[in-house]
């Protein structure tokens, strides 16, 4: 099969720009509803024994890392703060969900695991050529 040159690098910036702009949209979605959003995740943090101030930890996970994947600019990094972000995510809030199927016969947690799984296959990736800063 012939391939063209940079269909690596095209399919490693399709895979960045879904994730990282499906996962800013969740970000940008806590950042208008500040504080609201931030108390909420406060009060499910201290349920579960952690201080209310890791829910900040969103902002850098749903935010500043999608824009780096997106950029491709630290993007291993970037990749890997929204993979804890995701285990955070499903321990805090979708634990129940890990064994169970939705309405639709689907995963209970298939967004969650689209999310956390993309994510690592961008550690391992990189961001490919057409990246601010190809890794």
């Amino acid at each position: 099969m012939n391939v063209p040159p940079h269909a690596d690098s095209a399919g490693k910036l399709i895979l960045r720009l879904t994730l990282g702009g499906t996962m800013l949209l969740h970000g940008w979605s806590k950042v208008i509803g500040y504080p609201e959003s931030m108390a909420g995740m406060g009060k499910m943090l201290a349920a579960h024994g952690l201080p209310a101030f890791v829910a900040y930890g969103a902002f850098v996970g749903e935010v500043l890392a999608p824009l780096l994947v997106i950029l491709g600019l630290f993007t291993r990094t970037g990749a890997a703060l929204m993979a804890v972000n995701m285990v955070f995510a499903i321990w805090l809030a979708h634990a129940k969900d890990v064994f169970t199927l939705n309405e639709h016969g689907g995963w209970g947690i298939e967004l969650q695991a689209f999310y956390l799984f993309v994510a690592i296959a961008i550690c391992f990736l990189g961001s490919g050529r057409f990246a601010v800063k190809p890794s």
